[in-house]
C-alpha cells in the first residue's frame, strides 16, 4: 500500500510537469506567433520600402532619359541651325554685290558699241568706286601700305627680297594689296622687302 501512493505521488508530479511543460509550450507558440507577425509585418514594410525605392529609381531614370533625349534634340537643332547660317551667312553682302556685277555686264555690253576710250575709262572708275564704297559699308578697306613702310609681319607678307641698302627691313614694293575686315586683317598685303 505504501507503494501505491508513492506511484499515485509520482504520477500527479509527472502530470504537473507535463501539465506546465505544456502550458510553458503554450507560452512559447504564443510567442512564436507574435514573433512570427512582427516578422510578416516587417518583412511586408521591407517589401512596401523595396518597391518605393524600385518606384523611385525608376522615376529618376525616366526623368535622366527625357533630360538625355531633349538635350540629344537642341544639340541636333543647334547644328543644323549652325549649317544653315553657314550656308547663308554670305546671302546679305552677296546680294549687295549683284548690281556690281550687272554694273559691269552692262558696261562690257556697252564697250562693244563705243570706241571713246575715256567713256570706257569712265565707266570703269564709275563701277570701281561703287564696289568700293559697298565693301566699305560691309566693313572691308584696304590697308594702307606703302613703299618705305617698315616692314611688319602682322599685316605684310613678304613674298621676296632684294637689295636695296637704303630700304633695308622696309617695303620696296606692293604687289598686291591687303584688307581689313572691321580691323582684322582677311588679306595680308604681298610686299617685296629690301635688305
Amino acid at each position: 500500500m505504501d507503494l501505491e501512493p508513492k506511484n499515485a505521488s509520482a504520477e500527479e508530479e509527472a502530470t504537473e510537469t507535463a501539465s506546465s511543460a505544456a502550458s510553458e509550450g503554450n507560452e512559447g507558440n504564443e510567442g512564436n506567433e507574435s514573433s512570427s507577425e512582427s516578422a510578416s509585418s516587417t518583412s511586408e514594410t521591407d517589401e512596401s520600402a523595396g518597391s518605393s525605392q524600385t518606384e523611385e529609381q525608376t522615376d529618376w531614370q525616366d526623368r535622366y532619359l527625357r533630360l538625355y533625349a531633349e538635350f540629344d534634340n537642341y544639340r541636333k537643332r543647334t547644328m543644323r541651325e549652325r549649317v544653315e547660317l553657314i550656308r547663308t551667312a554670305s546671302r546679305d553682302s552677296i546680294e549687295k554685290m549683284l548690281p556690281v556685277l550687272d554694273d559691269f555686264s552692262r558696261a562690257e555690253a556697252a564697250s562693244l558699241e563705243l570706241e571713246d576710250p575715256v567713256a570706257l575709262k569712265e565707266g570703269q572708275h564709275l563701277i570701281h568706286t561703287k564696289f568700293k564704297q559697298l565693301m566699305e559699308a560691309q566693313g572691308v578697306k584696304a590697308m594702307a601700305v606703302e613703299t618705305g613702310d617698315v616692314f611688319d609681319v602682322d599685316v605684310h607678307e613678304a613674298i621676296t627680297r632684294i637689295p636695296s641698302p637704303e630700304l633695308s627691313g622696309k617695303v620696296v614694293d606692293v604687289v598686291e594689296s591687303g584688307y581689313l575686315l572691321n580691323d582684322a586683317v582677311i588679306r595680308y598685303a604681298k610686299v617685296v622687302v629690301g635688305e
